[in-house]
């Protein structure tokens, strides 16, 4: 069953904004290519001012993983914290089916 990844940054100055804006499609379209990519969406908040969200969907959660610890995902997302001086924040779901929340082991 498919997982989602949510991707969370914040950037207070534009003009860090304006250079975070390139490495997030980079990263997106190098994930496109990866094994058990489905697929991925990103969004500027509208009312919080410098809040960017990623929600990405992988088919699993280890294929996430992989891409996750890829060197040339590291080199991007080393960018972007230097850019945006804090910690990229990643939390991970998984489906609610048939109104029974499945148990959630995860390996990250």
């Amino acid at each position: 069953m498919a997982i989602c990844v949510i991707i969370k940054r914040t950037v207070s100055d534009k003009n860090v904004a304006d250079q975070l804006a390139p490495l997030i499609v980079q990263l997106r379209s190098q994930a496109t290519t990866q094994p058990g990519y489905v697929t991925s969406q990103a969004f500027s908040c509208l009312d919080c001012q410098g809040e960017y969200l990623v929600v990405s969907t992988w088919n699993t959660l280890d294929d996430w993983n992989k891409w996750m610890h890829r060197d040339e995902r590291q080199m991007i997302q080393k960018q972007i914290e230097k850019l945006t001086g804090e910690k990229t924040e990643y939390r991970y779901f998984e489906p609610i089916v048939g109104g029974i929340i499945p148990e959630f082991k995860a390996t990250i």
